[in-house]
């Protein structure tokens, strides 16, 4: 009971943070992530000056609910919809066209990276702040992600505005990125799901179009 009371606490303060243009680190099913409100510009440089990442590396976003996903993407793709369905909340960022007004610093060519993460005091967060927040790994880049608040303390220092120190990260690698266009299908980076069971997914999902 003192646990879970210190958890909210602690969940309320890095959305409190969040909400007046601050960077929070936290936990996810994944690794450590680097959150900040992607609609606050200053907050999201910020995010790429503590990490040292290029400005033509997209960030990626993280919404509460797939029913979100039209928070970033206007006309999800109907295999978009599908993997999203089988793998969110969950390790997976799906790389989608959007024509949405969003800041340029989630967008490359048109397109945005989105999950729903698969950690119960990750999404408390998010919906405790309202709104997507941004998802990148909080560590330096080219460096291993942080799994733990410790390992965020010691790649960032005192950059960070909140550390939400909630134990380790679930899974200790990052997510796979898949990036769909129509019907085509594209892995750009293997993580936690294979490659393999993704194009699973792409096949049964040609084949059951085909037969409807």
């Amino acid at each position: 009971m003192f646990a879970s009371a210190s958890y909210q606490r602690q969940i309320e303060e890095a959305a409190r943070v969040l909400s007046h243009g601050g960077v929070v680190a936290f936990p996810t099913d994944t690794v450590y992530g680097l959150g900040a409100d992607i609609h606050n510009r200053s907050a999201v440089d910020r995010v790429y000056e503590i990490k040292g990442r290029p400005k033509e590396a997209p960030l990626p976003v993280l919404i509460a609910d797939i029913s979100r996903i039209t928070d970033v993407v206007d006309h999800p793709e109907p295999l978009a919809l599908r993997l999203a369905e089988l793998a969110w909340p969950g390790g997976i960022t799906l790389v989608l066209p959007t024509t949405l007004p969003l800041a340029a610093a989630v967008l490359q060519d048109g397109y945005v990276g989105v999950r729903v993460p698969d950690d119960p005091f990750c999404l408390r967060l998010i919906n405790a702040f309202g709104g997507p927040i941004t998802g990148t790994s909080a560590n330096l880049s080219g460096h291993p992600p942080a799994v733990n608040a410790k390992q965020v303390r010691k790649q960032l220092g005192n950059a960070v505005d909140y550390v939400l120190d909630i134990g380790e990260a679930q899974q200790k690698k990052p997510s796979t990125v898949v990036r769909i266009t129509g019907q085509t299908i594209e892995v750009l980076r293997e993580g936690v799901v294979s490659e393999a069971a993704i194009m699973e997914t792409w096949r049964d999902f040609g084949a059951e179009s085909q037969a409807t």
